[in-house]
C-alpha cells in the first residue's frame, strides 16, 4: 500500500534537498575554481573573472611545473613516507593507547597526564632541533617519521574509543588464552576501525602535505619531498615576477607564468592523490557505523 505524504512532508524533504544542493556546491566550488584557474592561460587569469571554466584554456602552468626533473624523485619520496610514517605512526599509537586504556596499569594516570600537558607546552622550534641533531636525524630519511611518530591528539582519540568498548570482549579473550598483543590485534582493532581509519587519514594528509621539517632538517636533494619542490617552483615564480616589474629580467627569458595560477596547478597535484585514496577508507567509517551498538 503506497505511503501518503501530506503538505508538510513534501515541503520538509525539497528544503533538505536544497540545503543539501547548496552545501554541495559550497564545497565543490573552490575546488572547481581552483581547476579552473590552473587550465587557463596565466596572464588572462589575472584579469579574474574565472569561476567554474578556463577562459583561455591552457596547459602551460602544468608544463612548467612537470618540466623540473626532481619532482618525480620527490613524488616517490612523498608517497614512501606517507605510506611508512602512517603506518608506524597508527601502530605505535594504537599500542600506546591500548596500554593507557587498561585500568590495570598502574602509570596510567601519570602517562595520562603527561600526554594531555604535552598538548599544551612544547618544548620551542629551536630546542627542537638541537634535539634533532644530537639524534643525528638530519639529512636522514628518518627525520620525517621519528618526530611525530606519535600524537598526542590521536592517542587520546584512540584511547578514548577503546575505553568505550565492552570490557568483556577483553575478558573473554584472555580466558581463552589470548596475550595483550592478541587481544589487541585479533579483538580490538578489527572492531576499531572507524577510528583507526579516521586517524589513518589524519596522519596520511598530514605527511603528504608536510614540507617545513625538509626546510629545516633535511639539505640533501635525494631526500626532498614533492610539498617542498612545489614550494620552491612557487617562491621562483614570485621572484620572477618581481624581477621582472623591476626590469631585471628580461622579458623574452622570462617564463610566462604567475604566481597565482601555479599555486592553483599545485593545489590541484597535491589534492588529486588524496581525493583518489579516500573513497577506499570510506567504507571502513561504514562498516563501523554498527560498531556503536555492542553492549556489554
Amino acid at each position: 500500500m503506497p505511503i501518503r505524504r501530506n503538505t508538510t512532508d513534501v515541503l520538509f524533504n525539497l528544503m533538505n534537498y536544497a540545503f543539501l544542493a547548496v552545501l554541495g556546491v559550497v564545497t565543490l566550488y573552490p575546488f572547481v575554481n581552483l581547476l579552473a584557474i590552473s587550465l587557463n592561460d596565466s596572464v588572462d587569469a589575472i584579469r579574474g573573472g574565472i569561476y567554474i571554466y578556463p577562459r583561455v584554456f591552457s596547459l602551460n602552468n602544468y608544463k612548467i611545473i612537470f618540466q623540473n626533473d626532481q619532482l618525480y624523485s620527490a613524488a616517490m619520496i612523498s608517497i614512501i613516507r606517507t605510506v611508512v610514517g602512517t603506518f608506524l605512526s597508527v601502530l605505535c599509537t594504537t599500542m600506546l593507547a591500548y596500554t593507557l586504556s587498561r585500568r590495570e596499569f598502574m602509570a596510567r594516570k601519570l602517562f595520562n597526564i603527561i600526554i594531555i600537558f604535552s598538548l599544551y607546552v612544547n618544548g620551542g622550534l629551536i630546542p627542537f632541533y638541537v634535539l634533532i641533531k644530537n639524534l643525528h636525524l638530519n639529512n636522514t630519511f628518518w627525520v620525517y617519521i621519528i618526530p611525530g611518530l606519535v600524537a598526542a591528539f590521536n592517542v587520546i582519540i584512540i584511547r578514548s574509543f577503546f575505553e568505550q568498548l565492552p570490557e568483556g570482549l577483553i575478558e573473554s579473550a584472555k580466558i581463552d588464552g589470548a596475550s595483550e598483543l592478541q587481544v589487541l590485534f585479533r579483538v580490538l582493532i578489527p572492531i576499531s576501525m572507524p577510528v583507526i581509519a579516521t586517524i589513518t587519514l589524519f596522519v596520511a594528509v598530514g605527511h603528504w602535505n608536510s614540507w617545513f621539517d625538509n626546510y629545516l632538517y633535511n639539505s640533501k636533494q635525494s631526500l626532498s619531498v614533492l610539498q617542498y619542490e612545489l614550494m620552491k617552483i612557487l617562491t621562483e615564480s614570485m621572484q620572477q615576477v618581481t624581477a621582472s616589474a623591476s626590469g631585471h629580467v628580461d622579458e623574452d627569458v622570462l617564463q610566462v607564468t604567475t604566481p597565482q595560477s601555479i599555486r592553483a596547478s599545485m593545489t590541484i597535484i597535491v589534492t588529486v592523490p588524496i581525493l583518489l585514496v579516500y573513497p577506499f577508507m570510506q567504507r571502513y567509517f561504514i562498516k563501523g557505523i554498527m560498531v556503536g551498538a555492542m553492549k556489554e
